[in-house]
């Protein structure tokens, strides 16, 4: 594993913003997990979808889509905790991803049935980019 990353940069403190990117990457990683690991995928029990109709499409769907939510929160934990230079960088990509979600939940593709997330992208969208902007001002 030591050949796989840099070395660490030790000498840059947690910040506000750090310490939030480190919340995002146990936000993403435990839903991951669900998606990945429950019987369902959540998709039943807490998104309240009905899978009585290709509901194997729709499972494989989420579990999909918790792969890549594990493995992004993964490196937001990485960055958060061991390479805090590029705090800026993620936070930016996760305000990106999060306005992307937002846009396909209420705008591209909105549908008759909104899950949980799609209401918590709401919230999350100003408060990740308040933290970027102070991780941009601390930066500067």
């Amino acid at each position: 594993m030591g050949r796989l990353l840099p070395a660490a940069e030790p000498r840059l403190p947690a910040t506000a913003s750090s310490l939030f990117l480190a919340l995002c990457g146990m936000l993403a990683v435990v839903p991951g997990m669900i998606h990945v690991f429950a019987p369902d995928g959540g998709a039943g029990v807490i998104a309240g979808l009905d899978l009585a109709r290709d509901g194997g499409r729709t499972i494989g769907l989420f579990a999909w889509a918790g792969a890549t939510q594990i493995v992004w929160g993964l490196m937001m934990l990485a960055v958060a905790l061991r390479y805090r230079a590029l705090v800026p960088l993620a936070l930016a990509l996760l305000l990106l991803e999060r306005t992307l979600h937002a846009l396909n939940f209420w705008v591209l593709k909105p549908g008759t049935h909104h899950p949980p997330e799609s209401y918590a992208v709401l919230v999350a969208l100003p408060v990740i980019a308040l933290f970027l902007a102070l991780a941009l001002r601390h930066r500067g």
